[in-house]
């Protein structure tokens, strides 16, 4: 067959669309989400409003159909949704995919997207559907009566017709499908089977579960294993609302960025270089400049293996029952005083030793220790 040239008509009438768009995003999307994504490009270069009714009039879906197609498109940062204070939808950006340095907003957003999915009249009257209210005053007794915040909670076994009744509640199935646009596959029944405990056992409303699902999935964490994980560390602090998460968030954030650079790193941090640093704010629970002192002594020390030698530091601290920055210079001064105690009882030994005829090693301790960290 002859090849076909294509070239364009002469007309102002015309919309432009990324080849990028064309090349990398197309073939991934579905109908909806194209006929939707390409209908706010040319509205926006016409400079003309629109809104999700209007789009679902237009196209003929639902409202809901609209919703998740933004969502997918947010979620591949071609969008990026803006709401008001109430939880509306006020704003859709396009993000430019011209430039290949723009860096799309990506912190997690404050106002979960079920949200702005169900009406303000329904959120109030969701718990009398049939099926799900005894479920919910279950869960308020087991989260708040039961169980202080910091309790361990087991993970119980449901059976297929609690999680029919689980799902045959709206406001859980937009949850479902939400969770499923976030983690881009069907969810299976242990997926469900974790929302559900999340929601039952944890008392976590369905916009805070909506919320660690987009938590996780920002830090490319899917896996239910570990969204489970996150949220029964956020049970266990008392966070009970996104904006709860989202300040304990920024503040370990925070913590995480000040231990890296004060140990000479400006990369985020390996695996096993965030299980130093939970072992020395969770399980050690050292405050941050207590922490900083024994980075700046590791710094001033060793160039290599810093994380390890520092956690010789703290483990030492810790041992100590160091809990304060003031508490350092007595616990260091009684560390001092044993190794010099131990390196005199180590003499005297040697010396009544028949076999001390040869040239004695004279050993630096604190280099010996270094040289044990760096191996």
């Amino acid at each position: 067959m002859n090849r076909v040239n294509i070239y364009r008509a002469a007309t102002n009438e015309q919309t432009s669309i990324s080849n990028l768009f064309i090349d990398e995003y197309m073939a991934d999307a579905n109908d909806a989400q194209l006929k939707i994504y390409l209908f706010l490009i040319r509205m926006m270069n016409a400079n003309l409003p629109t809104s999700v009714a209007d789009i679902a009039d237009k196209f003929n879906y639902t409202e809901k159909d609209v919703l998740r197609a933004l969502m997918y498109w947010e979620s591949k940062q071609l969008l990026a949704l803006d709401f008001d204070a109430a939880h509306n939808l006020s704003g859709i950006r396009v993000l430019s995919l011209e430039n290949a340095y723009e860096v799309p907003r990506s912190a997690p957003r404050i106002t979960p997207v079920l949200s702005f999915v169900r009406p303000t009249s329904m959120q109030t009257g969701m718990a009398a559907q049939t099926g799900i209210t005894q479920m919910a005053a279950n869960r308020t007794v087991s989260a708040t009566s039961s169980q202080p915040a910091n309790a361990k909670i087991a993970k119980p076994e449901y059976t297929l017709d609690q999680l029919k009744r689980f799902k045959d509640n709206e406001d859980i199935e937009q949850l479902l499908l939400v969770t499923e646009q976030y983690i881009a596959k069907p969810l299976t029944r242990s997926d469900m089977e974790t929302i559900l405990f999340l929601y039952d056992k944890l008392g976590f409303s369905t916009d805070l579960i909506d919320y660690l699902v987009q938590h996780c999935v920002e830090r490319d964490k899917k896996d239910f294993r570990y969204i489970e994980k996150v949220a029964l560390a956020w049970h266990e602090q008392g966070i009970s609302s996104p904006s709860d998460a989202q300040n304990a968030s920024r503040k370990y954030d925070k913590v995480v960025y000040t231990i890296m650079k004060s140990l000479g790193k400006n990369t985020n941090p390996a695996p096993k270089e965030l299980e130093y640093i939970n072992k020395w704010t969770k399980e050690y629970g050292f405050l941050l400049d207590v922490i900083q002192e024994a980075c700046d002594k590791t710094v001033m020390t060793t160039d290599n293996h810093r994380f390890a030698y520092a956690d010789g530091i703290l483990t030492k601290w810790y041992q100590a029952g160091v809990r304060y920055r003031a508490d350092i210079p007595a616990a260091d001064a009684s560390y001092k005083r044993s190794a010099t105690d131990n390196t005199q009882k180590t003499d005297n030994i040697v010396s009544r030793n028949k076999f001390n005829s040869f040239a004695q090693n004279s050993y630096d301790f604190n280099e010996l220790e270094q040289n044990i960290l760096s191996n």
